[in-house]
């Protein structure tokens, strides 16, 4: 498969660093460096996240410094690296609490969850990625595939994909045309019109089946939430195992699932 061409326009923050006077360039690299250690599945010392953020040494150190102080990263005494602390958690609470979306949909997805006994996902298109913010176990798992707050980009997620087939087909080839579409699995579909010919599917059927794009073993079917406008508001996913489930069985049995319960919240406002 094509890995596609690595095209990336402007970030929100280099927009805002070229646009706004307002735009605080030292919060934007404390961030910067919360975002270095956060990506980390380890411990992280001064002369990585001086590399992975393009400060100086000095200056990675008093950022570190500072976020440690302020209780947003810890540090073992003995190697002297950080790590997130606990009350970072305190701020995805708040988002969480706060978004009318994830209260609306949560009791449809405890529903849904006992209905086809399958982990059940609430995912948001964020930039070129979705991020989940509800999961719902219904087995064991891989423990990194049921964590809220994880990243995938949206041209090879089921979610990502209905939520596309919700926009505008030239709004949705831009996102893909200028996504990173580096591949996940071996079977990530990464060439542009490949991904545009599965959005139209998923335009089609009203959802978007993916098999091993961004996990091994998984099958996933989503289905989009959207506003009184029809714009994309979030995507409900069911997740099972390969091994258990075939596509045909997943497009018959599980996608009028998902549909059922996107229809549902999005009946409620979004």
């Amino acid at each position: 498969m094509a890995t596609g061409h690595d095209i990336s326009p402007p970030t929100r923050r280099e927009i805002a660093a070229q646009d706004n006077s307002l735009f605080v360039t030292s919060l934007e690299r404390g961030f910067a460096v919360l975002e270095a250690v956060g990506n980390e599945r380890r411990d992280v010392g001064v002369t990585e996240i001086a590399a992975k953020t393009g400060l100086d040494k000095s200056a990675a150190q008093r950022f570190a410094f500072t976020l440690h102080a302020l209780g947003y990263l810890e540090k073992d005494p003995a190697t002297r690296r950080f790590r997130l602390s606990r009350r970072v958690l305190g701020l995805a609470h708040a988002y969480l609490r706060a978004d009318p979306l994830v209260e609306l949909a949560t009791p449809y997805l405890a529903d849904l969850r006992q209905a086809s006994q399958k982990r059940v996902d609430l995912s948001l298109l964020d930039g070129f990625d979705i991020v989940y913010v509800v999961r719902l176990q219904s087995q064991r798992e891989a423990f990194g595939a049921t964590v809220v707050g994880r990243r995938i980009p949206a041209f090879c997620s089921s979610g990502g994909r209905a939520m596309l087939a919700s926009l505008p087909e030239d709004d949705a080839r831009t996102l893909v045309e200028h996504s990173t579409r580096t591949p996940l699995t071996p079977h990530t579909i990464t060439d542009i019109e490949a991904v545009m010919a599965e959005i139209a599917r998923a335009r089609r059927d009203g959802f978007a089946v993916c098999v091993q794009e961004a996990l091994m073993g998984e099958i996933v079917v989503a289905a989009a939430v959207v506003d009184m406008q029809g714009r994309p508001r979030g995507a409900v996913h069911i997740a099972m195992s390969l091994a258990d489930h075939d596509e045909t069985e997943v497009r018959a049995r599980y996608a009028p699932m998902a549909v059922a319960a996107a229809h549902l919240i999005s009946g409620g406002g979004y």
